[in-house]
This record gives structure tokens, C-alpha cells and sequence, in this order.
């Protein structure tokens, strides 16, 4: 009668490849580290170790490696990402001009960087005297709503400034 665990080398070298390939598709260092623990379970299993014995090398090993190696990639690994803001982030903050005018609940305003938006007015604490900024006037971006830019008047953010 043949032993399978005689042939559990095959398994481990399986799931080697397995956690390699899913890690090339995820990119998050966590079938890498668990890969790694896997080569630890095969290390054992050329040794002669038991098989549940294997298995505990494999888990202790993967855990120790998720816990310590892993935050330190990921780290190395964002730490040449581009600080600059980018979508809704990058909107806020930038001027523009109004192009129809601007009430607290209708409006379109054009944004510095060349892009038309519907907008409305913060509300009542950030409106002008008549509760509407008017065709060419100067406006700031204070937050996104879905596909509406809500502005605030330049002279108001001026005044508080």
C-alpha cells in the first residue's frame, strides 16, 4: 500500500504555485508572505516532520511574515507614490468663474482647470447680500456633491480670510 503523505511535497509545491500566482494578480504582499510560509511547510516535510507538523511550520511562518515583512513592503512600496490630489481632491480648494448665475440651489461655474460645473452656493452663512453670485464673479470649491460643485463666493472667503 502507498503512503500519500509520502507525496505531500507535490501538495506543497502546488500551493507554492498557486499563492504565486494569485499574488501576481493581487499585488498586496499577502499570498507572497503566505507562499513563503508554504516553502517553511515544504522545508519540513524534506526534513521528515509530521504532517500536521508541516502544516504548523507553514501557518507560524505566514503569520510571523504577514505581521512583520508585509507592513514594510507596503510601505516601500507606496512611498514613491505621486502626492499630487487627484479627482474630487484636486477640485477642492480651486477658483473659478461663474458662467450662469450661482443661487443655493442652481447654477454653472467654470473651474481653473478649464472644466464646467453645475454648482450651488454653501448656503445661507456663505451667500452674498442677494443669496446669488452673478455671471464673472470669482468663486472657491468647498466640497463635491455627486456632479455639483458647491461654491463659495471669492469675496466672501476674502472677507474671512
Amino acid at each position: 500500500m502507498v503512503d500519500l503523505t509520502d507525496y505531500l511535497w507535490i501538495l506543497w509545491l502546488v500551493f507554492i504555485l498557486v499563492a504565486v500566482t494569485i499574488e501576481l494578480l493581487s499585488l498586496e504582499f499577502t499570498f507572497l508572505m503566505i507562499s513563503i510560509g508554504s516553502l517553511g511547510g515544504l522545508a519540513a516535510n524534506l526534513l521528515g516532520l509530521e504532517w500536521w507538523l508541516q502544516i504548523v511550520v507553514a501557518a507560524g511562518l505566514s503569520v510571523l511574515l504577514l505581521l512583520t515583512i508585509r507592513p514594510f513592503l507596503l510601505r516601500a512600496l507606496r512611498r514613491g507614490g505621486d502626492p499630487a490630489l487627484s479627482n474630487i481632491d484636486a477640485l477642492i480648494g480651486m477658483t473659478g468663474r461663474v458662467v450662469a448665475t450661482v443661487t443655493q440651489t442652481s447654477g454653472l461655474v467654470k473651474l481653473a482647470n478649464g472644466e464646467t460645473w453645475t454648482a450651488r452656493l454653501v448656503g445661507p452663512a456663505g451667500t452674498t447680500d442677494n443669496g446669488s453670485v452673478d455671471p464673472g464673479q470669482a468663486i472657491t470649491v468647498h466640497l463635491i456633491e455627486g456632479s455639483t460643485a458647491v461654491v463659495i463666493s471669492a469675496e466672501r472667503t476674502q472677507n474671512h480670510a
